[in-house]
């Protein structure tokens, strides 16, 4: 045997961590307490799953169908197991364990990975997040066609979802999509609850529902916290034994009068100090007692400076391209010959539908005649600002509402409603990682929406495990008060995990003639995994 056949050189580099947080959190023990194992099988289902979430969090962008080739070169019997190899992981396997999944119950079983993390790592549950995005899908789908059969299904149901056009976030209206609801914890973005929907689901329709859901599954007291999706009479009917925060939706009646009419307080000395330690020195609120849908709440009349700004200048460059369409449309209409003053008038009202903050005004209506010597009427008319509209608009510059109905027993101050609210962040966060090219969204090419529920299920996983390994080693860094250098070489105590990943790029597992050892493990590389749980190291020392 020569000397280059008795080594072997594998890649380990960042998927040792992510190994690692799988076993610390426990979800292959709990994929295979659901499944069972079968001792037939050379792979149980809860590795497969790891080795899924492995890939998703590689950053490859490899879809499904070329799985097994990513560990090819990776080390694999380190990551998941003695005696596996990489044609374990076969498109057929992997499929069989989806549906697996599926057929088991998704939500039951995210929901006691989630219950184990909050147990385990202390998560923080004073406030949660819900928002939804879509996720634009290709080709035909087998229950397109069912739709109207099933519309009195539950929203919160138990059938596989329907792949429609609907409302895109993606901006894709022209693609079938299907629905994600995400909620998440306010402490380090750790989802808590997922949901899939139809492509033409409306939030307004399942927030509450989904909220109600969500209470029934993880029975904690949480402050929940969503978009004006969830305002509405029949929802906060649905929630009011919750606790919520949400915007107020500009189209409420009450809503336009005190937004119009109410002047928000100025800023006392002694609280600027205050605000600025919030970050919130360029807000100004007004609070109100208000009562909607039956339920007693508190108003937050918010003024954002920076956002007034942006309003204003938003609102001068609409005024501006107005002015120019308006003066070719009078143009237009002062030159046009009509049979009839209705037909003038007519052109006229709808030439005014397409301006929302100027007018063109009809001043004479002069009876004359063509070349042709038939009766005509030519309009002269000028055009006028909408003062009133522009007012208006003016005044709601930079104002918002958000509504909570902590109104009395558990009162939140206003700098923290605002500040609560504002961590709806979280899950725009959560999404972007979802969408990232990198990430393995490409691995939409499954034929049936069953598998369109498994890998967003599965996405949200990787999720969980990114976030919650992000958590785990900021906390860490704050704890031991030394920070380490981020991509500019800037010493940070809040470095992402995705940075963490590039850093222990080129890490090998090599075996010489027999004598397994990791190399490239640097002294910055062992301080970062020191950080990390346990389970972490084990993969590198």
């Amino acid at each position: 045997m020569s000397y280059l056949e008795e080594i072997q050189v594998k890649n380990l580099d960042h998927l040792g961590i992510v190994a690692g947080l799988i076993d610390e959190i426990g979800i292959v023990k709990i994929i295979n307490n659901k499944l069972g194992i079968d001792v037939r099988e050379k792979i149980s289902a809860g590795t497969v799953v790891k080795s899924i979430l492995i890939n998703g969090l590689g950053f490859v962008s490899r879809p499904l169908y070329l799985f097994s080739q990513f560990f090819q070169d990776k080390a694999i019997e380190k990551l998941l197991g003695e005696r596996i190899k990489p044609d374990y992981l076969n498109d057929d396997k992997i499929g069989r364990v989806m549906d697996e999944l599926y057929k088991y119950g998704l939500n039951d079983i995210f929901i006691e990975v989630v219950l184990e993390v909050i147990k385990k790592f202390k998560i923080d549950l004073k406030c949660s997040h819900l928002d939804s995005t879509s996720f634009h899908l290709d080709g035909e789908y087998k229950r397109e066609e069912d739709k109207e059969k099933q519309e009195e299904e539950k929203i919160i149901k138990e059938r596989p979802i329907f792949i429609k056009k609907g409302y895109s976030r993606d901006h894709r209206p022209d693609l079938k999509q299907c629905v994600l609801d995400l909620i998440t914890s306010q402490d380090g973005d750790i989802p808590l609850f997922v949901r899939v929907g139809d492509g033409n689901e409306s939030d307004k329709a399942v927030f509450g529902k989904v909220l109600v859901e969500f209470k029934k599954q993880i029975k904690f007291d949480s402050i929940m916290v969503c978009d004006s999706a969830l305002y509405g009479q029949e929802n906060l009917q649905l929630i009011q034994h919750l606790k919520w925060i949400t915007r107020v939706p500009m189209t409420i009646k009450k809503a336009k009068e005190l937004v119009q009419n109410i002047e928000v307080e100025e800023v006392k000395d002694e609280d600027k100090e205050k605000r600025s330690d919030l970050n919130l020195e360029s807000y100004t609120w007004k609070e109100e007692i208000v009562t909607y849908g039956g339920i007693k709440q508190t108003w937050l009349i918010v003024l954002s400076e920076k956002r007034q700004k942006s309003d204003l200048e938003k609102l001068e460059k609409q005024l501006s391209q107005e002015e120019k369409k308006s003066q070719k449309f009078l143009k237009e209409i002062q030159s046009e010959e009509f049979e009839h003053p209705q037909a003038a008038r007519y052109k006229l009202k709808a030439i005014n539908k397409k301006l929302r903050l100027l007018e063109i005004k009809e001043v004479e209506l002069i009876e004359t005649y063509s070349k042709k010597k038939e009766k005509i009427y030519k309009m002269i008319s000028l055009i006028i600002k909408k003062d009133e509209e522009i007012s208006r608009k003016t005044k709601e510059a930079g104002k918002f509402i958000l509504a909570t109905n902590l109104v009395e027993e558990n009162k939140l101050e206003a700098s923290e409603i605002l500040i609560t609210y504002k961590n709806q962040q979280s899950t725009e966060r959560g999404f972007r990682f979802l969408k990232d090219p990198l990430f393995f969204t490409d691995s939409f090419f499954v034929e049936k929406p069953e598998r369109i529920e498994t890998m967003l299920f599965l996405m949200s996983l990787c999720l969980l495990i990114y976030n919650l390994g992000q958590r785990e080693l900021r906390n860490c860094l704050k704890r031991v008060k030394k920070g380490i250098n981020n991509q500019v070489g800037k010493v940070t105590l809040r470095p992402t995990l995705r940075w963490i990943f590039q850093c222990f790029q080129g890490i090998h597992y090599v075996i010489l003639n027999g004598v397994k050892q990791i190399v490239n493990l640097t002294k910055e590389r062992r301080f970062i995994l020191s950080l990390l749980p346990a389970s972490c190291e084990r993969y590198y020392l």
